[in-house]
């Protein structure tokens, strides 16, 4: 029993204590299952009568629910009853109201059958008139499909835009001032030049590059779209480069030539999302321009050719301004000269006025047979041999 069975920390574990030890746990685990078992059977008891308490709640609502199913059937029943009687009534409605949308309905039928005459006759027309249009778009389509395969190729395009061009320089400058496909010196040959009042020819070039725009518009990648304009800037800078290498001529030319842009909407194109393209073709003296642009361009220079004239007829002018003075004063001499006779003319009738005057009095005296008021100046003297006695004539004589 002494015996040393193991050893904790320093404290050695002999095997009559481990005996006692055993026998005690065993004692403290007996006590816990009876109490265990105890607790278990208080708790099963109530369970027991929580199951009865439950039961006779149970028993007590089903009787309840037997007789609230007894209420329900007979209010069905009554219900049943009521219901029979509204569907006589509901039917009998049913029918006045079926005669009366019936006839309404007729009604309706024959207004809507009016309304829809009306309406496919209206209907037959504007499909005259959209039948009209449809020839109009089919014809439009016709021409935009001819002017698209105009574009499409890049001589017609040239051609396009060189007659646009055209057209624009030869509404708004005179003749003479101007020359299509002029030849420089360097054997270079502009679409047009314009002269100037210093004789210097202003270039312009109508051969835009329009691939790269067409394939930025028909981009639908951001790759596409970026590649599209990376084209067109080179594209745009290298006609800018051929243009001022071939008609940009130190002495021959003007400092700045144009480039003309055949279409208003790819110029705004170029300037709303490409200004760096454009800054750099300024700074390489080269403009871009548009139809409205480039006419707005034509009257400025038709402006200063006017001037020009002017300027060169100015002595001209002088001249004839100074041969106008003499035409002035000679004009002045002869209107006194005028004068001079009008004055004179206006004597004589005064005088001729006074001699009828005179001539009207002596044809009242002899009128009147009264000659005793003439004067001597009224009535010269006259010779002797003429003379007759001055006496005053009797009535009857």
């Amino acid at each position: 029993m002494n015996e040393i069975l193991f050893i904790i920390g320093d404290v050695p574990v002999r095997a009559g204590a481990a005996l006692i030890a055993f026998g005690a746990l065993a004692l403290i685990l007996l006590a816990t299952i009876a109490i265990v078992i105890a607790r278990s059977g208080r708790k099963n008891a109530a369970m027991a009568m929580a199951q009865a308490i439950r039961a006779d709640e149970m028993e007590e609502r089903l009787s309840e629910v037997l007789r609230i199913q007894n209420e329900a059937a007979g209010r069905v029943h009554e219900m049943g009853q009521a219901l029979v009687g509204r569907q006589a009534e509901m039917a009998r409605a049913v029918n006045e109201r079926l005669d009366s949308v019936t006839h309404r309905v007729g009604q309706s039928m024959e207004q809507t059958t009016r309304n829809t005459m009306d309406s496919l006759r209206v209907l037959h027309e504007r499909l005259g008139i959209i039948d009209s249009a449809h020839k109009n778009l089919t014809d439009l389509t016709t021409q935009v499909t001819t002017l698209r395969d105009v574009l499409a190729n890049k001589q017609a395009r040239g051609a396009f835009g060189q007659a646009r061009m055209e057209a624009i320089v030869q509404d708004g400058m005179p003749k003479g001032s101007y020359e299509f496909q002029h030849t420089l010196s360097n054997n270079r040959r502009p679409d047009c030049v314009i002269f100037l009042p210093d004789q210097r020819p202003l270039c312009i070039d109508a051969k835009f590059p329009l691939e790269a725009v067409t394939a930025l518009r028909d981009a639908r990648s951001d790759e596409d779209r970026k590649y599209a304009a990376q084209r067109l800037r080179q594209d745009v800078m290298k006609h800018v480069s051929d243009i001022a290498d071939k008609y940009l001529i130190t002495g021959e030319t003007q400092d700045t030539a144009l480039m003309f842009v055949p279409s208003e909407s790819v110029y705004a194109e170029i300037h709303d999302g490409f200004d760096d393209v454009v800054q750099k073709a300024y700074r390489a003296r080269i403009v871009l321009v548009s139809p409205s642009l480039l006419m707005l361009a034509i009257q400025v220079m038709q402006q200063i050719l006017k001037d020009a004239r002017m300027r060169d007829a100015a002595d001209q002018i002088r001249t004839e301004v100074m041969n106008m003075s003499d035409d002035l004063a000679r004009l002045r001499e002869r209107v006194l000269k005028l004068q001079n006779h009008f004055g004179q003319v206006n004597e004589d009738v005064r005088q001729i006025l006074i001699s009828a005057d005179k001539i009207e009095k002596r044809a009242g005296r002899i009128e009147e047979l009264d000659f005793s008021g003439e004067t001597a100046e009224a009535a010269p003297a006259r010779p002797e041999l003429f003379a007759m006695p001055s006496r005053k004539l009797q009535a009857g004589e």
